[in-house]
């Protein structure tokens, strides 16, 4: 049996079409549309023809050929083409050609044309449209699948009309299984047989085989570190015949979902983190299937935004042990790094911050930050709060310059506590309260309020005292007070001492006047008159000042009479003139006598006595005379 031959029914013949063209030049073909058997043998052949003579003479046929593809814009002759080589033949006669391909293969497949050129000019033709040549293999189909009890019938086919009462030969693993005939074979299967077929006589020319798929193989690409939003490619691939239907699988993913892809690959254009995990696929055709093992993908990416707790979540007491924990889901894993109100605290790969025994100091705003090769995210802040007993209170005066009576004037106590410290306010250390807020305020002071003051702090964990703070109030002097020493009469030629005393803050300076006078008599505290005379009998002031103001004080001396010593001065007196009298009168008579005694002859002197005026011996007797007529007129008074 030929498969060359058109009665034996591997060669069809569909349309039988005549390609002319203008001065009767043309190409007919016996068939446009062949379907053989991949190798076999096919005839495709043609009529041509074209003006015997035109009026440039007789026409010959130069040189006529197949072909089936270009070579720019030259026809490439079978012939010549390397695909074709030894594999075809042209038969060709009086205005007739027949090309003849041996051996056929799928890749020979192709619209054939047939070209003529003569010696005319212009004399070129190519016959449309051509033979299209479609090669088939012979296919072995499962037509009935029993998978349970592996058992399978098979049909040899082919895309090409055959012809019937053909007999055929079967192969299971290679080997021809006897007693089978019919296109049409039937029987039990392993997933690891393969089966084909052939045409009797072409044994050579067997079907491809038909096998279940191999155990599939997967790959990744890129095979290197996957990054997230990167793009991925898992490549699923198993021998099997006919070629084999894949379907992509995750790991543990519910099964009731839909497959990942239906394709041999799975494509992820731009990886999620979420992605990671097992893979795998399955190949299946129509004879059976096989499962892939897994590949691992792993999606490396930055950290994403840490979770921050705390433990014990309820209130923190100064002195327990308090537990921070940053979690961040990152691949690789993150390193952290804990801050405090932005502060670095510690480092390290673990994202605990651990408190053994946690101070008030302690307390604040924590974040972490988490990190690795790929990125880095801050968490948010989380607060610790420590509670604890208040500490040593501070207390503030303001102003916290001069304090002037009258101001308004400010205490404020702070102490550190948690929860916050209520107060209470002392002064001079005394249990008298003055008030029970952490400000007391004096609208208006005056000098009753200076004083050392201090607080008490304390909530339900404690309580303490603040050190003092002294509140000095400035003012002017109060009214002076001046005292005389002696307080007595004050007697002429005695020292008097005068005091002025006034209230002031700061201390006041002090400046003595007299009435009617302009210029000050003395400064300071104390005036001193030495020797009191009665000139210095009057008004005296003592004015205080400092620099918030002055104050006045007037008071009145005079001096004392004494009549006793004016008594012996008057005597005194009388006694001194009565002696220069004597002496006047003596030398008086002295004198006369001497005149007398010149002028005159001398007579007797008559001598007068006086008993009026007592002449002393010496001043003793004369001071001791004083004194008794001083007792006596004292007496009298």
């Amino acid at each position: 049996m030929s498969l060359t031959a058109a009665a034996s029914g591997f060669v069809v013949v569909l349309l039988s079409v005549s390609g002319t063209g203008q001065d009767d030049w043309g190409v007919t073909y016996t068939s446009t549309e062949i379907c053989a058997l991949k190798g076999s043998t096919v005839d495709m052949s043609c009529t041509y023809k074209y003006p015997s003579r035109t009026l440039s003479g007789y026409t010959t046929v130069v040189k006529a050929f197949w072909f089936a593809k270009m070579n720019g814009n030259e026809h490439v002759d079978l012939r010549t083409d390397p695909e074709y080589s030894g594999r075809v033949q042209y038969i060709c006669g009086n205005n007739d050609c027949t090309l003849r391909i041996t051996d056929l293969r799928e890749s020979d497949s192709a619209k054939y044309k047939f070209r003529f050129i003569t010696n005319q000019p212009d004399g070129k033709y190519t016959g449309s449209p051509g033979v299209t040549l479609s090669v088939k293999d012979l296919q072995v189909r499962v037509s009935i699948l029993q998978a349970s009890t592996r058992w399978a019938a098979l049909m040899c086919h082919s895309s090409c009309r055959l012809p019937g009462r053909l007999r055929y030969v079967w192969y299971k693993n290679g080997r021809i299984v006897q007693g089978q005939s019919s296109y049409y074979y039937s029987g039990s299967f392993n997933p690891a047989d393969s089966f084909s077929c052939a045409v009797e006589g072409h044994e050579n020319s067997r079907s491809p085989p038909l096998y279940a798929p191999k155990l599939p193989s997967v790959s990744v690409s890129p095979s290197a570190e996957i990054v997230e939003g990167s793009s991925v490619t898992l490549t699923c691939s198993s021998d099997a015949n006919p070629a084999a239907k894949y379907t992509w699988y995750k790991k543990n993913r519910d099964p009731d979902l839909q497959p990942l892809s239906k394709e041999p690959q799975l494509v992820f254009s731009s990886i999620p983190s979420s992605d990671s995990g097992e893979y795998y696929c399955t190949a299946e055709n129509e004879l059976w299937w096989r499962t892939s093992e897994y590949i691992s993908i792993n999606v490396t990416y930055a950290p994403k935004l840490p979770s921050v707790s705390v433990s014990p979540s309820a209130e923190i007491v100064e002195g327990s042990s308090v537990t921070l924990t940053c979690n961040s889901d990152a691949n690789p894993a993150a390193n952290y790094t804990w801050y405090k109100e932005k502060q670095k605290v510690i480092q390290g790969p673990e994202g605990i911050y651990h408190f053994s025994s946690i101070s008030s100091e302690d307390r604040g705003n924590y974040s972490c930050k988490s990190e690795n090769q790929y990125g880095e995210i801050m968490s948010s802040s989380v607060s610790v709060d420590v509670q604890y007993a208040p500490k040593l209170p501070s207390v503030s005066v303001s102003p916290s310059a001069e304090i002037v009576e009258g101001s308004s004037v400010t205490l404020t106590c702070s102490s550190d506590a948690n929860p916050a410290a209520n107060y209470t306010w002392y002064k001079e250390k005394q249990n008298l309260l003055r008030g029970q807020t952490q400000i007391y305020h004096f609208s208006s002071i005056s000098s009753e309020d200076r004083g050392n003051y201090s607080c008490k702090s304390e909530n339900q964990y404690g309580e303490i005292m603040s050190s003092s703070v002294s509140v000095d109030v400035q003012y002017a002097p109060k009214l002076p007070s001046v005292s005389v020493s002696p307080s007595a009469e004050i007697v002429e030629g005695s020292s008097v001492n005068l005091t002025c005393s006034s209230d002031a803050n700061p201390a006041a300076n002090y400046t003595w006047y007299k009435e009617s006078e302009d210029s000050p008599k003395a400064s300071g505290q104390i005036f001193t008159i030495t020797d009191f005379r009665a000139e210095h009998s009057g008004n005296y002031s003592c004015e205080a000042q400092n620099r918030r103001g002055r104050n006045k004080t007037t008071v009145h001396l005079t001096v004392a009479v004494n009549s006793a010593m004016i008594m012996n001065i008057i005597r005194v007196t009388v006694v001194v003139l009565m002696l220069i009298l004597l002496l006047l009168l003596s030398l008086w008579i002295r004198k006369k006598k001497t005149l007398s005694s010149t002028t005159e002859p001398q007579e007797p002197v008559e001598m007068i006595e006086l008993d009026s005026c007592p002449v002393y011996e010496n001043v003793s007797d004369f001071t001791a005379a004083k004194t008794e007529d001083t007792e006596q007129q004292e007496d009298m008074l």
